[in-house]
C-alpha cells in the first residue's frame, strides 16, 4: 500500500503546477538526472530516476549559483521524507523530492516551506543559532545577486555601474535578521542574536513576515536551476525585484546604491513606482551647484535622493511627488527616510506633522536648501543651497519620520549626491512638455526674430526620455 500514499502526495504536490510548468520541472529533472526525453521516459519508470549531489553541481560548472548554495538547495531536497522510505539515507534525491521541494517552496505557505529552510541552514534537526541563519541570509542574498547579473537579469544596473554589493549584502542581512521575534516578542539584537537558539515555530513567524526571504528563495530556484524562470506565474514579487535602470549607459558613472540597497529601497516605494528607476542628477555628472541640482529635479515626478558624506555614510529619501521650489512644505505620507550605508533602513512618516520634503532657491525670507521631517533649522535630511553642506539633526529622533541621525555628524559635508525617478516621468516631463520661457512667451520669441536673433536654447535641451537607453 506504501506505493499509493507515496504517489498521492506525490500527484497532490503536482497538481498544483500548470501542465506547462509541469513538463519545465520534468524537464530540469531529466536533464540532472541524466534521463533523456525520449518516449520511455515518460512513462512510469520516469519517476524512479534519481539525481546526486555531483549531477547538480555539475549542471553549475558554469556557475549560475555559488557553490554553497547548490549545496543548500541539494540539503533541502534531501530533508524531504518520502512515506516508506527510510528517511536521510540515500544520497540520491528522487523525482518526488525534487517535485514536493519546488511545490513547497515555490507554491507552498509558511508552514511548507519552513522544514526545508530549516535543514537549507542545517544539516542537523533542532533549533538554530542566529549565526547560522546569518550565514545563510547572506549566502541567500549574495546568490541572488549573483544570479541576476549571470542570466543578465538586472535590467540595466550591473556590477560595474553600481556599488560593490559586499557591504549591501551584509547590510540587508542584518536588516532581514532584525525581524526576528523570541516567542516571547523580544528582538535580540547584535552579537546577542548570533548566540540565540531559535526554533521551527519562530523560524516559521519570520519567513510569514519577512517576505523577502521567500522571494529571494523563488529567484535562486527560478534562475539558478533554471526551472519555470520564463513561465507566468501567480505572483508578481519577482517581476520588480529589480527595478528597469535608465540614465546611467556609457556614462563611466558608478552609482552610489549597491544591488541590495537597490533591492530593499525600491521594496518600500508605491508599488505603481517599483518598475523603473531614472537617473536625473549626478553631482559628478552634473556638478556640485544647487542651481543644478534643481534644474535637474524640479516637476520630474516622484524620486529617490541618495547622498555620500565625507565619512562614507549613505543615504536618503523618497519623495513622493515633484519637487516644486516654495517656501512650504509638499509630498504626503508616503515619503520616507532611508540609511544604506553603514546599516540598511527605511524610516517611515510617524503622523506627527506633515513636514515630509521641502524645496527652496533664491528666497530671503525662508531656508534655501532641499530638506525632508523634521523642521527648520532641524531636518531630518538637509543640504543647504549653499551646495556642499548638510545636516542630519534628530536628537533622539526626527519628528516627521522617527529616523536617527543619519550621517556620521550632525552637520555633514557632501562627498556625492543622486537623484533618481521612479516609475514613470509626468507628461510634463517629456521632451514634449519641456517648455522654455520662450515657448510660453510667444511675444519675447518674436521680439528675438526681429532682433535677428536665433534661439540658442533649442539644441541644448536635454533628452528626458531615451526609450532604447539600457536594455
Amino acid at each position: 500500500k506504501m506505493g499509493n500514499a507515496e504517489s498521492n502526495a506525490y500527484q497532490n504536490h503536482l497538481s498544483r503546477f500548470l501542465p506547462e510548468e509541469q513538463s519545465d520541472i520534468d524537464g530540469v529533472f531529466d536533464t540532472l538526472s541524466g534521463s533523456s526525453g525520449s518516449a520511455g521516459a515518460k512513462n512510469a519508470k520516469a519517476t524512479k530516476k534519481t539525481m546526486t549531489l555531483a549531477a547538480l553541481q555539475a549542471a553549475h560548472t558554469r556557475e549560475p549559483l555559488p557553490e554553497q548554495m547548490t549545496l543548500r538547495l541539494y540539503s533541502g531536497m534531501k530533508s524531504i521524507d518520502l512515506p516508506g522510505k527510510s528517511s536521510g539515507l540515500s544520497e540520491q534525491i528522487a523525482k518526488e523530492q525534487f517535485v514536493i521541494f519546488m511545490s513547497n517552496l515555490l507554491k507552498g505557505n509558511a508552514d511548507e516551506k519552513i522544514t526545508i529552510i530549516m535543514r537549507m541552514i542545517s544539516k542537523t534537526e533542532g533549533p538554530l543559532k542566529g549565526k547560522q541563519i546569518q550565514e545563510f541570509t547572506e549566502d541567500l542574498i549574495t546568490s541572488v545577486v549573483h544570479v541576476l547579473s549571470y542570466r543578465k537579469e538586472l535590467k540595466g544596473w550591473n556590477l560595474e555601474n553600481t556599488r560593490d554589493s559586499s557591504s549591501g549584502v551584509k547590510a540587508l542581512a542584518s536588516q532581514l535578521l532584525s525581524e526576528l521575534k523570541l516567542a516571547d516578542g523580544t528582538k535580540p539584537v547584535g552579537s546577542q542574536l548570533l548566540e540565540t537558539n531559535f526554533d521551527q515555530s519562530v523560524m516559521e513567524d519570520w519567513v510569514y513576515r519577512v517576505p523577502q526571504i521567500s522571494v529571494f528563495l523563488s529567484v535562486v530556484i527560478r534562475q539558478g536551476l533554471h526551472v519555470l524562470h520564463s513561465l507566468p506565474d501567480q505572483t508578481n514579487d519577482i517581476l520588480n525585484l529589480v527595478p528597469r535602470c535608465k540614465g546611467i549607459k556609457g556614462r563611466g558613472l558608478v552609482s552610489l546604491f549597491d544591488i541590495p540597497a537597490i533591492i530593499y529601497i525600491n521594496s518600500h516605494l508605491p508599488a505603481e513606482l517599483q518598475h523603473k528607476w531614472q537617473l536625473l542628477f549626478s553631482s559628478r555628472l552634473h556638478g556640485e551647484s544647487f542651481s543644478q541640482l534643481c534644474g535637474h529635479i524640479v516637476n520630474k515626478g516622484p524620486c529617490v535622493v541618495i547622498l555620500k558624506d565625507l565619512d562614507g555614510y549613505l543615504f536618503g529619501g523618497f519623495a513622493s511627488h515633484s519637487w516644486e521650489v516654495k517656501p512650504q512644505f509638499q509630498g504626503d505620507n508616503r515619503c520616507f527616510l532611508f540609511s544604506v550605508f553603514p546599516t540598511l533602513a527605511v524610516y517611515t512618516y510617524t503622523g506627527y506633522n506633515d513636514h515630509y520634503m521641502y524645496l527652496n532657491h533664491g528666497q530671503q525670507t525662508m531656508p534655501n536648501g532641499l530638506g525632508m521631517g523634521g523642521q527648520h533649522g532641524y531636518f531630518g535630511l538637509w543640504i543647504d543651497s549653499d551646495y556642499g553642506k548638510g545636516h542630519s539633526k534628530a536628537k533622539p529622533r526626527c519628528t516627521t519620520y522617527n529616523s536617527p541621525q543619519l550621517s556620521a555628524k550632525e552637520d555633514f559635508t557632501l562627498d556625492a549626491m543622486e537623484v533618481w525617478a521612479v516609475g514613470d516621468l509626468p507628461e510634463s516631463a517629456g521632451a514634449k512638455g519641456k517648455k522654455s520661457i520662450l515657448d510660453v512667451d510667444p511675444e519675447a520669441q518674436a521680439l528675438l526674430e526681429m532682433a535677428g536673433k536665433s534661439r540658442q536654447s533649442e539644441g541644448l535641451r536635454e533628452r528626458i526620455e531615451e526609450e532604447d537607453d539600457d536594455e
